[in-house]
């Protein structure tokens, strides 16, 4: 294994080195493949498109994250940025790399998380069929060089988020519900809070110290103002608890009643999705709390609001506006 993350260094300094001039490129592009965007960007994009396609998308997305968040728990993986020092191979053989405000993520190092929206998203997009092939495997090479690039994955790391983008999209495209019960996705939002707080517990009273990663990010990251809070564990199970909560009284708000039979022209998907980026502009404009336990709680509440503005109160505005501002039909 040593051998194998030492590959993963030389790869990372011959990427930084030998092409300097796409370091912009690679920043670029593994923001787009960032789980967050998945729920923030992609979401409402492809929801306003096609309200299945969206609603199954989201189910995917969160599904996934807690997921290899649990998996990560257990795999206990190093990242480069902080294993060149803890391993003392810098300290054995000169290296010349450098960190980025995307290099200091606080999970564990396991298989990447980047490639389980890009893989989830060609299981169940019957779009990509429309988009050369070639073109899209390029774009899923470069988010893992981009990862290599940056510090934040091991290549064999990179491999596993791939393959099991691969598995997680096959076996869950075909089996996402569509509209249940409120109280079955209050029960989803409960069992994804509970099941991962109490496998946590458990090794916590085992033993295991699960912050470890959190400690090894905050001693080694070159800046303190890049290790984000945003990248700890329990935030992202506070983005998947809440988005499941929030999808579910979306599903069954009065507004999306109203607009629920109602066909959308293109002009009004358009004005859908400019008006729902505007509102997160706003929401991220909001920042949040620096204590960390009101952080997961503000967290929790911003994506449960979020379906809820991208599912039925954006396009309730949007269509009824619309209404109001077509002329009357006089009859002859």
């Amino acid at each position: 294994m040593e051998s194998t993350l030492s590959a993963g260094i030389m790869m990372a300094e011959a990427l930084q080195n030998q092409l300097p001039g796409l370091e912009n490129m690679w920043l670029w592009v593994t923001f787009l493949a960032d789980p967050k965007n998945l729920f923030q960007f992609y979401f409402p994009a492809v929801y306003y498109a096609s309200r299945r396609l969206g609603i199954s998308l989201f189910w995917i997305a969160f599904i996934t994250e807690w997921l290899n968040l649990v998996f990560k728990w257990f795999l206990f993986g190093d990242r480069p940025f902080w294993w060149v020092h803890e391993s003392g191979y810098s300290a054995q053989t000169p290296v010349q790399i450098h960190q980025f405000p995307s290099s200091c993520e606080t999970g564990p190092g396991g298989k990447s998380s980047n490639f389980l929206p890009s893989l989830v998203w060609l299981r169940s997009s019957p779009w990509v069929r429309v988009i050369p092939g070639l073109a899209y495997c390029t774009f899923l090479l470069a988010v893992g060089l981009s990862r290599v690039f940056l510090l934040a994955h091991f290549p064999h790391q990179v491999l596993a988020g791939l393959l099991a983008g691969v598995i997680l999209g096959w076996l869950l495209s075909p089996r996402v519900p569509m509209e249940r019960e409120l109280s079955f996705y209050g029960l989803t939002a409960l069992t994804l809070m509970l099941g991962a707080s109490l496998m946590y517990w458990t090794l916590f009273t085992l033993g295991l110290d699960l912050s470890w990663s959190i400690n090894l990010a905050s001693k080694w990251c070159d800046r303190p103002e890049w290790v984000l809070v945003d990248s700890r564990p329990f935030a992202s199970l506070s983005r998947d608890s809440g988005s499941a909560l929030g999808l579910g009284i979306a599903l069954h708000t009065p507004c999306y009643a109203q607009i629920r039979r109602v066909h959308l022209g293109n002009g009004q998907k358009i004005a859908c999705f400019v008006l729902a980026m505007g509102l997160l502009v706003f929401l991220e404009w909001l920042g949040h709390p620096p204590q960390i336990s009101l952080f997961y709680i503000f967290n929790f509440l911003k994506f449960t609001l979020w379906p809820c503005l991208v599912v039925a109160l954006v396009p309730w505005m949007v269509h009824t506006l619309s209404a109001q501002e077509a002329p009357p039909i006089r009859s002859s």
